[in-house]
């Protein structure tokens, strides 16, 4: 990429796509109140970040299961049915990531992700992510948002200067990891405020 050139990097779950253990596990958890404890004390979003991290499944399948048995069979099907945590894309989402890609924009991705999870969900929703020039996976990586060195690696690899970015992140502490290490960067609430951070920014007339 030619140096100037600007970009907007996206995260992925609960900013492009809904991301909730709910949807899965509402399938196999008829109770209302075992399903909430389930996700509240056993595999929980705690739990999960170690997929992030790197730590592969069968590892953390493993202690989970050894802790909760009454659970193993709930718990083994986290890894191979993670893609049906994974909603649609998030209201507006679709329309602005076209908008964006019609204006020349250059779209990239960080996303905190298990390496194993992510092959299948990229493969679903192959036609959005063919549309990104590359996509940062912290599981593949071993770092994670938000720390300083996944920011610094995927502006290295993607070719761009930290003030040439736009970094959009649901947590508030993503965002200001990626300020930390000179990106712009904004937090997501919706499609719509979203929008009018990209025309702020000059990305979108």
């Amino acid at each position: 990429m030619r140096p100037g050139t600007r970009a907007v990097v996206f995260d992925i779950g609960n900013v492009l796509y809904d991301w909730n253990p709910r949807f899965l596990y509402e399938r196999l958890i008829d109770d209302d109140r075992a399903l909430d404890a389930f996700l509240r004390d056993v595999a929980t979003k705690d739990w999960h970040f170690q997929h992030d991290a790197g730590r592969p499944f069968a590892e953390t399948s493993a202690e989970l299961a050894s802790a909760y048995p009454e659970h193993a069979a709930l718990i083994a099907a986290w890894g191979p049915r993670f893609v049906e945590q994974l909603g649609g894309m998030l209201p507006g989402m679709h329309a602005l990531v076209l908008d964006l890609e019609a204006a020349g924009v250059p779209l990239y991705a960080i996303t905190n992700f298990s390496g194993e999870f992510w092959p299948p969900f990229r493969a679903r929703e192959a036609d959005l992510f063919e549309r990104f020039r590359d996509i940062v996976v912290s599981g593949d990586e071993r770092l994670t948002k938000p720390d300083a060195a996944i920011y610094r690696l995927a502006l290295d690899r993607f070719g761009v200067e930290a003030q040439d970015t736009l970094f959009i992140d649901d947590r508030a502490d993503n965002v200001a990891g990626a300020q930390a290490v000179g990106m712009n960067a904004v937090l997501f609430t919706d499609a719509q405020t979203l929008r009018a951070d990209l025309v702020e920014h000059d990305f979108l007339p």
